[in-house]
């Protein structure tokens, strides 16, 4: 399909596309004509891909645990090394949670002042 029809049935803008291509996200092949052309599983990747991202991940990371996903939700085959990278990011999102506890405690603390 043309890169018009996988936008129009995930949602996400060519622009976005693209840029999942170029990051090693999402693979398109090229017809005769040069245009890309993604398979009907593009779909699928790419809600993956948009779910991954909501959860916080870099393209880095997803680029690493896409080939171990499977399904719209998605769901994880626990291939080697998903586990402790998920494990990594999801430490990683606790520590940026409690920076953001102690900045919103400041915060409140200011404008409490008089």
């Amino acid at each position: 399909m043309l890169i018009g029809e996988l936008s129009r049935r995930t949602g996400v803008s060519a622009r976005l596309l693209r840029y999942y291509e170029e990051q090693g996200l999402l693979e398109a092949g090229r017809g005769a004509n040069g245009y890309r052309d993604y398979a009907e599983d593009s779909v699928v990747t790419v809600r993956q891909i948009r779910a991954l991202l909501d959860a916080g991940l870099t393209s880095e990371v997803i680029r690493a645990v896409l080939p171990c996903v499977y399904g719209e939700l998605p769901e994880f085959d626990w291939c080697v090394d998903v586990r402790a990278i998920l494990d990594r990011e999801l430490a990683a999102a606790e520590e940026r949670i409690e920076d953001l506890r102690r900045s919103h405690g400041t915060l409140a603390g200011f404008l409490a002042q008089p």
